[in-house]
């Protein structure tokens, strides 16, 4: 089974295109819906992932009750992993830090996130950082060695 962190972009995103064909991340939540890999998330994940979505973007998309209904999914259908390894100064922003932070104590083979610095990156550790398109076509094609 593939197993990745989605930066807390890509799960709002996702949940705000999950109706909509176009939306890569509206994909990725759809597959994750169906099984097709494991969704690592951990508790500042959660944490930013609400705030994030009482943004005025998210918020005027998104309802109250579809907001409760999604964050209660992601509590019992994700893995939840705390956070055991530290990360300081990696990305540009200490909650990216976090999400860095969840993919490393969880062993995640795959972060998928949007921020262009970290993509830049490429790989930390033993974990490959993918935009949502690259992250699509792993779930397509399977890993690659």
């Amino acid at each position: 089974m593939i197993v990745a962190v989605l930066d807390t972009n890509v799960l709002a995103s996702g949940i705000a295109g999950v109706t909509r064909p176009e939306s890569t991340p509206g994909e990725l939540m759809r597959r994750w819906r169906a099984k097709a890999f494991t969704l690592i998330v951990s508790e500042p994940i959660l944490r930013e992932l609400l705030h994030t979505l009482g943004n005025p973007y998210f918020s005027s998309r998104l309802s109250p009750h579809d907001i409760a209904a999604d964050l209660a999914r992601f509590r019992t259908e994700a893995s939840i992993q705390p956070v055991t390894v530290h990360v300081a100064g990696i990305a540009a922003h200490a909650q990216d830090d976090l999400i860095i932070a969840t993919a490393l104590s969880a062993k995640a083979p795959y972060l998928v996130t949007g921020d262009k610095p970290l993509l830049a990156r490429g790989v930390y550790r033993d974990t490959r950082i993918l935009s949502p398109r690259a992250f699509l076509g792993v779930l397509e094609t399977g890993p690659q060695a």
